[in-house]
């Protein structure tokens, strides 16, 4: 999940093609739908993203009043609003009508706190959640940003790895080198540095347990001589959220693959190539392309079916770009590493968004 901000936002316009009476204003590669006239090319916005919640106040405002997602119909969440893809919510809400916005895009103010604007966060199922413990030698995962918020993360021919986005709950795995001591935590928790007591009921010491991952991560540190390293895994399959992959997380046969690696070697974290060093060892996420980056090839890549059961039994979710070597991004502040996320998956009926 990425880093909420709200923030002031230059748009370009375009007609909706199949709406006389609304337009597409475009941020960055989100299009939102608004009503016609209302905005026009090189003027600013608010830009409200996906996953944002609203407080009443500005809801009412907006004028979408149970129009929202979520049980108290407060979040924004992506939707088809004759038949174009709307993401997010552009607006210019009266309490930032004194605020000069193109200054205010300019300097990247965050207007979320000041407009009440909070960041949704996925309940916690009972088989994901368990007693918990402070863990500060867990070694943390990154929020990763939308390409479509920020498409210059990679320039144009950069050499580029892309993998298949998989829909389950992110296992962090911590092997700590000194003492043989493995830490195992959940998205949420390892973000407030806090581990998972073991527990054979829950879901990720299960994955763990069941997939050997603190064996190989105890391999690796020896091959690398690093003091600790990070295993960073997604649990899928049935019972963990509504696509599968043939998997079934309420048996054995729950599915894990490996998404990233990192490690401190000399006492500097690093992130490594997860295939090269465990490829063999562990299940991988599936490499989909590795080559120059072309932003309409990743975009075409995060459509269609996923390919981790071999089956194509279900939609893909979308994508993850990273750099064939790992780099900083000025762009987004930490890792040069983006999603493409799938339309088609944004906008599915039925569909579970667990931690």
């Amino acid at each position: 999940m990425s880093t909420l901000r709200v923030t002031a936002e230059p748009l370009t316009v375009h007609p909706h093609p199949n709406a006389d009476a609304l337009e597409l204003a475009q941020v960055g590669l989100y299009r939102a739908v608004v009503a016609k006239g209302a905005y026009r090319t090189g003027e600013f916005a608010v830009y409200l993203p996906e996953q944002s919640v609203l407080p009443a106040a500005l809801i009412e405002e907006l004028g979408l009043t149970g129009r929202l997602a979520g049980g108290n119909a407060d979040r924004v969440k992506a939707v088809r609003l004759r038949g174009e893809l709307s993401q997010g919510i552009v607006c210019r809400p009266t309490a930032l009508a004194e605020v000069d916005l193109a200054a205010a895009a300019a300097a990247g103010t965050d207007f979320a706190e000041r407009l009440g604007v909070t960041k949704w966060v996925p309940p916690v199922p009972p088989t994901m959640n368990g007693d918990v413990e402070s863990a500060p030698e867990l070694l943390p995962w990154t929020d990763i940003e939308n390409i479509r918020r920020h498409p210059d993360v990679f320039a144009p021919g950069e050499p580029v790895v892309v993998t298949e986005k998989l829909h389950g709950t992110a296992c962090l795995v911590t092997y700590c080198a000194d003492d043989g001591r493995v830490r195992v935590s959940s998205k949420g928790f390892g973000a407030k540095s806090l581990a998972l007591a073991e527990d054979p009921r829950n879901l990720y010491w299960r994955a763990v347990r069941g997939h050997a991952v603190a064996e190989a991560a105890a391999r690796l540190a020896g091959r690398l001589g690093a003091t600790r390293v990070g295993i960073f895994g997604e649990v899928y399959g049935e019972g963990v959220q509504d696509l599968s992959y043939g998997a079934d997380g309420r048996r054995d046969t729950l599915g894990y693959a490996v998404f990233d690696v990192s490690a401190e070697i000399g006492g500097q974290v690093r992130w490594l190539d997860a295939e090269a060093l465990l490829a063999g060892e562990l299940p991988l996420v599936p490499r989909l392309f590795a080559g120059p980056f072309d932003l309409d090839r990743v975009l075409e890549l995060a459509e269609g079916r996923e390919t981790v059961s071999g089956r194509g039994l279900h939609l893909r979710e979308g994508v993850v770009v990273r750099p064939a070597v790992e780099r900083h991004s000025p762009v987004t502040g930490g890792r040069a590493i983006v999603k493409a996320v799938s339309p088609a998956y944004l906008t599915r009926k039925g569909g579970t968004e667990y931690e």
